[in-house]
């Protein structure tokens, strides 16, 4: 029987908001999973952690999430040496008082407009490799010492609080300047507004790590609905799967990361979140429940995130049977 673990970020509400948001799920499958189980477990983040718990998960034993060789080598561009930055071209925009970046997953960045953007920058970069629209990759070993944030981290904050900070960050805040200038009224950000499509006016960068520093898990892991930085850290084929899918998997492990919820949960959109953990109830927690009843898993973890932290539940098939245990949502609220 193979242990299962699904991670779903932002699947928990704000505490002070659980409640009124939870009334309303009809999620009997979930609420069996939460309810009935042979650990409960919170752990709470650093106030001054520059990724998300999720992020920080996917990168074991390595709280500032050095992802950018795992990435790399998803993507089948694995270097033998260097520092390597994860690289996004973003929209950011001027506030009240302050600058902030909007989510990446709306820019709605098509390939060709991306290319173009990436040729023209190219050259002011000691080394910068295209992995896909929204996902590039930048060398700069004298950078090693940057402390840098995940663009979910920072994006709808105020940008003056997480940008890269260390005795190179005056060079970041450089180049990023130059970029900034090349892309202003360059043609495809002229052709974007036209279409009132927001133009691509500066990058992001962070997980930084050396070309040889931790790589993706070799355990089978399906990633599915997530930015195509956190899919590249998936198994090939598995990456877009479904439940049935990951169930047909051999092995002693195996791993799901589920990002239906990350887009509406950053954005504060708790009707979108009902929707998705409605989604989520018929296509993953139905099908896991059965599972785990019928013996093809013999304990799952299920691994739930907010910005503040993880709680982790695990459960069999013996103790889904305590059946004097009421099944709720409640602790979706911790």
């Amino acid at each position: 029987m193979a242990s299962t673990t699904v991670v779903i970020p932002f699947a928990l509400p704000p505490k002070e908001l659980a409640a009124q948001i939870n009334r309303p799920l009809q999620a009997p499958s979930l609420a069996a999973l939460l309810s009935r189980n042979n650990l409960h477990e919170r752990r709470r983040f650093e106030s001054d952690a520059r990724v998300l718990p999720h992020e920080s998960w996917l990168s074991p034993g390595h709280a500032d999430a050095p992802l950018a060789a795992a990435v790399m080598s998803g993507f089948g561009m694995a270097q033998s040496e260097g520092y390597w930055f994860i690289v996004h071209p973003v929209h950011v925009q001027l506030a009240r008082t302050h600058l902030i970046m909007a989510d990446p997953r709306n820019l709605q960045l098509d390939e060709a407009d991306s290319r173009a953007l990436f040729e023209v920058v190219k050259p002011y970069f000691n080394h910068l490799l295209y992995g896909d629209a929204n996902t590039w990759f930048m060398r700069a070993d004298d950078w090693s010492g940057l402390d840098t944030a995940s663009p979910d981290a920072a994006m709808g904050n105020n940008l003056a609080d997480w940008m890269p900070t260390g005795s190179n960050a005056l060079g970041f805040k450089k180049l990023q300047n130059e970029v900034q200038m090349l892309w202003h009224e360059h043609p495809v950000n002229l052709a974007r507004e036209a279409r009132r499509l927001p133009p691509v006016n500066s990058f992001w960068m962070w997980g930084g790590a050396q070309a040889t520093g931790p790589t993706a898990p070799a355990a089978p892991v399906l990633v599915s609905s997530a930015p195509s930085w956190m899919a590249a850290l998936g198994t090939p084929e598995l990456r877009e799967g479904g439940a049935a899918r990951l169930l047909a998997v051999a092995g002693e492990r195996r791993t799901a990361v589920l990002g239906h919820l990350l887009p509406a949960g950053l954005a504060n959109d708790w009707g979108g979140w009902l929707a998705g953990v409605q989604y989520l109830e018929q296509e993953w927690f139905v099908p896991l429940l059965a599972a785990v009843r019928d013996g093809r898993i013999g304990d799952l973890t299920l691994v739930l995130t907010d910005r503040d932290g993880v709680t982790t539940f695990r459960t069999n098939k013996m103790t889904l049977r305590q059946f004097w245990r009421k099944q709720t949502l409640k602790n979706l609220s911790t």
